[in-house]
């Protein structure tokens, strides 16, 4: 297969899961909760983790979540820039680079750095902009029950339905 072609596969995969991402960030798919809305673009965001490199699992995570956050709520769009793109960035590391040869523990252990990073961030990032730590430490347990709830069907998709097998399959067919 040519470069062009993996090159022009990994960017449309890349697009198509950025654009899910903000679709995902719309109040339409979100589930109301005291202060606010639960999303579910975590799935999108580990999904693309798992499969993509950290560069492109970034621009889908927080790229992505900072497009969707501006065009539908911008307050939290850095937030969600640096957050998002972190967590898909380190998930992607661990799948990818530090123990790829053992993709499902990776991907675990990568999601749960990556909830770390995201609940953190998104804490302290609630506290700085909206200048009230309360409002953060409102919407911590849904922070920490969204993007759990995004991992794990995340991971579920990945490697209980093969997303994974049928991604490098798409790869190695070019």
């Amino acid at each position: 297969m040519n470069s062009h072609a993996i090159t022009t596969r990994k960017l449309t995969v890349t697009a198509i899961l950025m654009a899910m991402n903000i679709i995902m960030s719309t109040s339409v798919l979100s589930i109301p909760v005291p202060g606010g809305h639960m999303y579910l673009n975590d799935v999108i965001i580990v999904t693309a983790a798992v499969l993509l490199e950290p560069f492109y699992a970034f621009l889908v995570g927080g790229v992505g979540a900072f497009i969707g956050d501006m065009l539908f709520y911008p307050t939290p769009m850095f937030v969600s820039l640096v957050t998002h793109g972190l967590q898909a960035a380190v998930i992607s590391l661990f799948v990818h680079r530090f123990m790829k040869e053992k993709p499902v523990l990776s991907a675990l252990v990568g999601a749960l750095v990556g909830w770390v990073i995201t609940v953190l961030g998104y804490s302290l990032g609630r506290a700085y902009i909206y200048g009230t730590p309360e409002y953060a430490i409102l919407k911590l347990p849904f922070q920490i029950l969204q993007t759990g709830v995004g991992s794990a069907l995340a991971l579920l998709l990945c490697y209980r339905l093969n997303i994974v097998g049928l991604y490098q399959k798409f790869f190695r067919n070019a």
